[in-house]
């Protein structure tokens, strides 16, 4: 498995691990494959915070499903 290919797994399972800690009812609006490689930090950021809070208010529900929707990428790698 090449580096690149074990960072998109990585990338998967992180945005899969958002949406299962958010209880993200409308997963398929956020799917792995629409994010870049080159957001792999800012996600793996996100995700680190995510994984800490057992509980989110719904500003930071609304904070966090807005930044992943800035990161989305049309034209997936």
């Amino acid at each position: 498995m090449s580096n690149e290919e074990k960072k998109r797994e990585d990338l998967s399972i992180m945005i899969e691990d958002i949406k299962k800690q958010l209880h993200i009812v409308n997963g398929a609006a956020i799917k792995p494959e629409n994010f870049s490689l080159k957001k792999y930090d800012d996600i793996e950021e996100i995700h680190t915070m995510v994984m800490k809070k057992t509980n989110f208010s719904v500003s930071e529900l609304d904070a966090i499903v807005s930044e992943l929707g800035t990161m989305r990428d049309k034209d997936p790698e």
